[in-house]
């Protein structure tokens, strides 16, 4: 099996990787060629013994979706994006990168359908920004998509666009409404929702983090591990008896930060939670507004994809892959 990634460089794609080597293979088949594609050069996985291609690429570049194609990979994870602060903030940015690289992955793989009718498996990473309020909670599968910033619009009409060409026998795709992903390792970036991991990642490691909304937002979380799963089993499960609801919102864990605050002090006590510095940012917060504070994801659940029943477990999934099991 040939397997690409696009965006592989990035924490969720890198955590991919390093699974799909350990486990050796996806959905009983070999992994015998990876194609690895960001935009810088992802690193070469230590213990894989198959080919591996890592190319520093962007995929709204011209020729690059076509290149990537050329290569016949059975199974495509898209997991490229730029994050939902930064879209906020550069119009043009968020468009070439979120929209127009999306939709060039898409017509490469129909040109390459139509000379011989290739057709892989896409794995789509969506969000829940697709919806927007006001919106019931939880919000139920069948919820319209109302998105509230450029970056919920662009996952939107990514999705749109995976389900029409999956409809029309091109590629066999899903897509994967990703919660916010928390407790992401490694330095804050710019999404709007990176504070819900940092208020919790820099105290437990006896650093200072800024909380810029009030403890009273909730919001939809899982793990890396978690994220990781959920690709996985995307990308090996049965998807006829999706129909065309190709996009899934995924389960996960509702909280308000209030919450978040204490599962931390429960794990890691007082000394952790006074390391909190309140600092309210007004764009971060009208963004955050707007978004979901929980999902049934019914139908996830009904495919096998599981996530975290708890804030506290979430923390400790951090502690166990990024701390080595145990607090400094």
């Amino acid at each position: 099996m040939h397997i690409a990634i696009i965006g592989a460089a990035g924490m969720i794609g890198r955590k991919l990787t390093a699974r799909l080597v350990a486990d050796g293979g996806l959905g009983g088949r070999e992994i015998t060629r990876l194609s690895l594609i960001d935009v810088i050069e992802p690193p070469v996985p230590q213990g894989f013994t198959g080919k591996v291609k890592a190319r520093a690429r962007d995929l709204s570049a011209p020729e690059t979706a076509e290149k990537i194609v050329a290569r016949r990979p059975d199974v495509i994870f898209h997991l490229a994006a730029i994050v939902s602060g930064e879209a906020e903030l550069d119009f043009d940015k968020g468009y070439r990168i979120n929209l127009d690289g999306t939709r060039q992955l898409f017509e490469a793989i129909r040109a390459a359908h139509t000379e011989d009718g290739y057709k892989p498996r896409v794995v789509f990473t969506s969000s829940c920004a697709v919806f927007g309020s006001p919106f019931p909670t939880p919000i139920p599968d069948d919820f319209h998509l109302t998105p509230l910033t450029s970056y919920g619009t662009q996952k939107a009409i990514s999705e749109l666009l995976l389900a029409d060409y999956t409809r029309r026998g091109i590629f066999d795709g899903i897509g994967i409404r990703l919660p916010t992903i928390c407790i992401r390792p490694g330095k804050p970036n710019r999404a709007a929702s990176g504070f819900f991991s940092g208020i919790l990642r820099e105290p437990l490691i006896g650093m200072e983090a800024v909380l810029p909304v009030p403890e009273d937002v909730r919001h939809w979380h899982a793990s890396p591990r978690s994220a990781v799963g959920f690709l996985i089993h995307g990308a090996t499960i049965d998807l006829a008896p999706l129909g065309a609801g190709r996009n899934l919102s995924m389960p996960g864990v509702s909280a308000t930060v209030g919450e978040q605050i204490e599962a931390l002090r429960r794990i890691a006590g007082d000394k952790a939670v006074k390391l909190i510095r309140r600092e309210p940012d007004e764009l971060v917060m009208r963004i955050v507004s707007g978004w979901a504070q929980g999902f049934t994801a019914t139908w996830a659940r009904e495919l096998g994809f599981v996530a975290e029943s708890s804030f506290d477990e979430i923390i400790r999934v951090h502690i166990d892959d990024e701390l080595e099991g145990r607090l400094p």
